[in-house]
């Protein structure tokens, strides 16, 4: 076994790296931790995680082996207001509800067409 801190980052291939940044930034709050030319990085509030958004437009939103990511909520009422900034920032609701009761979860669309978990456990 190789000891890890875990999953740190994950490279999404984007049309636009700002636009990215924008949905991003308006649900979850990310940061900016890098820029480069075409590529902006960011981190999640009090995470230690990555994502960089690669402008590669002719990849962008294709899932290959990946069917989603998730991000998980630190509480369960936290669930309306992320669905509403999902819809604000221009992604969309692919289905929502609650793996056993008082554990909600949304999937829903960003911009490039990715599928987002969002939910409490």
């Amino acid at each position: 076994m190789v000891k890890t801190y875990g999953l740190t980052h994950l490279g999404l291939a984007v049309r636009d790296a700002e636009r990215a940044l924008r949905f991003y930034r308006a649900v979850f709050g990310v940061r900016v931790v890098w820029r480069g030319e075409g590529e902006i990085q960011v981190s999640t509030p009090g995470a230690h995680d990555v994502i960089a958004f690669v402008e590669t437009p002719s990849r962008a939103g294709r899932k290959g082996g990946v069917t989603h990511f998730g991000f998980r909520l630190t509480s369960p009422t936290a669930i309306e207001a992320a669905a509403k900034r999902v819809i604000r920032a221009g992604g969309r609701i692919l289905k929502r509800g609650e793996f056993v009761p008082g554990e909600p979860y949304l999937f829903v669309e960003d911009p490039d067409g990715y599928e987002v978990e969002i939910w409490y456990e």
